[in-house]
């Protein structure tokens, strides 16, 4: 019976290895050189688990007030239903297998490159300003995306090194989540989790922290 088990249990760990291979991956690649981070790359599978990274040189500055970050690598949670929504954009667009840039002179916004690949195949586009009002839409979603897993970056930041610089800074997310600057909150729950509860920073800040954490579930 030993070998009949040994031969069971390593095809389940085969077939389970072939499983998260084969998981599509929804990625965005952005690069702006007039922003810090100057570039990052955000990217995620159908149950909303993914990474981020970013680089950039972060300016020099006396002003603890707004610390930037550049460099973050971090794993990352976004909502099912949120990346749910980005691979059905996916496919309706035939996985970015064509052109989406608009070539209209506009004002530039970033190079966003939006890529897919799995089972189903491979693609990518590349554009500042799409025409394509759902390629726009979810380009654009991905960066605020992005900005809420940097703004976190940011407040373990000031929590280690400025707590005084919570109170401006969180006030800045929460006006930036709610006029859809920054999206799913969710993604850095660990921070607000870690503010909310830390008697050692202002009362404004543990308020604010619970008040995105209430929309994080939303």
């Amino acid at each position: 019976m030993k070998p009949l088990l040994f031969a069971l249990a390593f095809a389940t760990l085969t077939l389970s290895a072939h499983g998260v291979e084969s998981d599509p991956v929804l990625r965005i690649d952005f690069s702006n050189p007039g922003l810090t981070p100057s570039s990052w790359t955000l990217e995620f599978r159908p149950d909303g688990s993914g990474h981020f990274r970013s680089q950039g040189n972060a300016p020099p500055t006396d002003d603890h007030r707004h610390m930037e970050v550049a460099n973050v690598d971090r794993a990352i949670q976004v909502s099912p239903k949120f990346a749910a929504h980005a691979f059905q954009v996916a496919q309706h667009k035939k996985y970015f297998q064509s052109d989406c840039e608009s070539h209209l002179k506009v004002a530039f916004q970033g190079t966003k490159k939006l890529s897919y690949s799995g089972p189903k195949g491979e693609g990518s586009c590349e554009f500042n300003y799409s025409r394509d009002g759902e390629i726009q839409e979810l380009g654009d979603s991905l960066v605020a995306v992005a900005t809420t897993i940097v703004e976190g970056a940011r407040l373990e930041k000031l929590l280690q090194h400025d707590p005084l610089g919570l109170d401006k800074e969180i006030q800045t997310v929460q006006e930036a989540a709610g006029d859809g600057r920054a999206q799913q909150i969710c993604s850095i729950r660990d921070i607000l989790e870690r503010l909310s509860d830390d008697p050692a920073v202002l009362e404004r800040v543990r308020k604010r922290a619970k008040a995105l954490l209430a929309h994080a579930e939303q």
